[in-house]
């Protein structure tokens, strides 16, 4: 019926139905369409191939026709103008959904763009990993000597600073920086983690359709995130900073042994991908690099100890230094002895000074951490103190805040929270610790391109390659870690006016090393102890 109603229309109006919007051979010119059949022709649903591909000849003939006879299907009495910017501003408000729906969307459209193909699983990790980097880095601006000065420089920004326009502000600048701030941060960080790590208990598959949401909604997760920072931030003061330091002490011991687990890893991994390269190739030259690195690190080590007795220790007095210094130097040198012993090697064939020579380099720099916290200033040349309220036009009692400890501290937990993100384990045994494993499930890689473009591919569809519960509790707790690395494990007083280095950042810090050295050669003589177990 509807081609007979067109066939109709055109033999009243004198016109071709087969292409009604060409023009006309025997016209010389373009040749316009009645107001019947155009309004007949807008009422009618757009089906069938015909009905889509009008559409976009009719935009080809508004754009590109606009010289002679009024354009392909215009009404008459319409500009080019108008069918141009309409259709500019269609096409903008195109643009503009699809970018709100890749920040909505899923993980894999908000990096497309710019990374190769990659597994769905490393892009979340990544993301997650932003978010606390980003959160890291307004910790730092807020913790940096002098900010303060500078936003009461600016007028009516701060409580004190003059007035805009007659408008005088009530913001004390003093509340959201310095340590206070700086664990509000923390703060929100750790909550947010921590109510992923609740969400996303048992996830098994990318099939549950809470792995949407970890994978997914990226712009709804950080309005969530700036949402728990602004509540944070009106937490009275009271007993908040004090008790929140010991969850930050607590987190920090157990993030410092997850970094030593990566540490060891990564050691193992180094020595076994050079001792591959020197069996396929240039035997002596590979050989050569194992030892030289072996050697750099040895030598920093004992530098690292000369230098901590000098400057940490005193002959009368500071015995702890003394005492923490010589005990994990023993400690260094039996785990050194005991990675190259007969039956440790026969069991690892993999190990040997190469990874006890970094773990005695970091185990190194850990006492070194510690002995920075010592409240003693006679046996602690670096301590600081630091008074927190200080008023903008008071001078500083110190012109520097962080301490060496603390920027090293700072770029290992920025490696170790990229190795979590970035890539599993080379061995299954530190895969089923971290709880990390690598699988095979879901698309391929052959998939992760259509049409030339990189995108994603989904690897979880038969198993998840990663606990997610357990990610987040990792950068729960490196969170807390780099909260209290940025306050350099000072605590405040009871009047919260001054920060001061309490013993029990000192002990934590020892701790961890003598824990990590115990877990590092519990990984040397497992083989020999639990000789059922495959430790290859």
């Amino acid at each position: 019926m509807e081609e007979d109603e067109r066939e109709r229309d055109g033999e009243g109006s004198g016109m071709r139905m087969e292409e009604p919007w060409r023009d006309s051979p025997r016209s010389g010119g373009a040749q316009t369409l009645p107001r019947s059949l155009l309004r007949r022709r807008r009422g009618r649903p757009a089906g069938g191939a015909a009905a889509a591909t009008a559409p976009s000849t009719r935009c080809g003939r508004s754009q590109g026709g606009g010289g002679g006879g009024g354009g392909g299907d215009r009404e008459p009495g319409t500009g080019a103008g108008s069918g141009g910017s309409t259709m500019g501003a269609c096409l903008g408000v195109c643009s503009l959904l699809s970018c709100v729906s890749c920040l909505c969307g899923s993980a894999p459209c908000l990096l497309c763009g710019c990374c190769p193909s990659a597994k769905n699983s490393t892009i979340s990790r990544l993301l997650f990993t932003i978010f606390l980097f980003l959160g890291t880095l307004v910790s730092i601006i807020m913790i940096i000597p002098g900010v303060e000065k500078e936003l009461h420089k600016l007028p009516g920004f701060c409580e004190g600073s003059g007035s805009v326009l007659g408008v005088q502000t009530n913001v004390d600048c003093s509340s959201f920086l310095g340590h206070k701030a700086v664990y509000r941060m923390g703060f929100a960080m750790a909550a947010f983690f921590c109510l992923f790590a609740v969400l996303m208990v048992c996830v098994r598959s990318s099939k549950d359709p809470r792995a949407a949401v970890q994978n997914g909604f990226w712009f709804f997760k950080f309005l969530v995130l700036v949402g728990i920072t602004v509540g944070a931030f009106y937490i009275p003061d009271g007993v908040f900073t004090s008790v929140w330091f010991y969850f930050g002490v607590v987190g920090s011991f157990l993030f410092i042994l997850i970094q030593l687990v990566l540490l060891i890893d990564f050691a193992h991994s180094w020595s076994q991908r050079w001792l591959r390269n020197a069996d396929e190739g240039s035997a002596k030259g590979w050989y050569a690099a194992l030892c030289a690195i072996t050697f750099i690190f040895y030598a920093a080590s004992i530098a690292a100890v000369v230098l901590l007795y000098v400057y940490y220790t005193k002959p009368e007095g500071c015995t702890e230094g003394k005492a923490f210094i010589s005990i994990n130097l023993i400690l260094c040198l039996i785990v050194s002895v005991v990675s190259i012993l007969p039956k440790i090697q026969e069991a690892q064939p993999h190990s040997g000074l190469l990874q006890a020579s970094l773990i005695t380099l970091y185990t190194i720099y850990v006492t070194w951490s510690a002995l920075a916290n010592v409240p003693t200033q006679h046996c602690n040349p670096t301590l600081l103190v630091r008074n927190s309220t200080g008023s903008a036009t008071a001078p500083e009692p110190l012109t520097t805040w962080w301490d060496a400890p603390s920027i090293v501290g700072l770029v290992i937990f920025i490696l170790c929270t990229l190795f979590i993100s970035l890539r599993s384990s080379d061995h299954p045994q530190v895969n089923k610790l971290m709880l990390t494993e690598e699988s095979g499930a879901g698309a391929g890689p052959g998939g992760a391109e259509e049409g030339g473009v990189h995108r994603a591919y989904d690897n979880e569809q038969d198993g998840v390659s990663y606990n997610y519960t357990f990610f987040h509790l990792c950068l729960l707790l490196a969170a807390l870690y780099i909260m209290m690395t940025l306050t350099n494990w000072y605590r405040p007083d009871e009047s919260l006016q001054v920060l001061r280095s309490p013993w029990t950042a000192v002990w934590v810090k020892i701790c961890s090393s003598w824990a990590g050295l115990l877990l590092y050669l519990w990984t040397l003589v497992a083989p020999l102890v639990l000789r059922d177990r495959d430790f290859s």
